[in-house]
């Protein structure tokens, strides 16, 4: 068993996160009076959440991913996922796309790669 300090210490988390997840319903570490204890399965727990906080999920689908014990839901929060994953890549390439132009003009309304861009956007509109 180890205390929240040794478990927020291995992860380089402040204690205040962990006790965040656990009012969030995504840890629940034993107790030995006031103090938490945390168990080999918990360590393993703060990890997954961890890696899923990495790839962008959000505290609600890491908590439905882990608790939910039917293919069904976890897959309805994975498509969810997917679409905004999908969403932030779209906004991703519009900014890099943006960029890439590297515009030499000292008026930007005056660039070709803007311009273009511009066009693009007043013909969706």
């Amino acid at each position: 068993m180890k205390s929240i300090g040794e478990v927020a210490a291995r992860f380089g988390l402040p204690a205040h996160v962990l006790r965040y997840w656990e009012a969030e319903g995504l840890l629940t570490p034993a107790r030995d009076g006031a103090r938490r204890r945390y168990t080999d399965a918990d360590v393993r727990r703060v990890a997954a959440i961890l890696v899923a906080k990495e790839a962008g999920f959000e505290l609600a689908d890491i908590r439905s991913m882990l608790t939910d014990r039917s293919a069904a839901g976890r897959a309805a929060m994975a498509a969810r996922q997917r679409d905004r994953l999908r969403a932030r890549i779209a906004r991703a390439q519009a900014a890099l796309e943006l960029l890439d132009g590297d515009c030499p003009h000292d008026d930007l309304m005056t660039c070709p790669h803007f311009q273009s861009l511009l066009n693009r956007q007043l013909d969706r509109s």
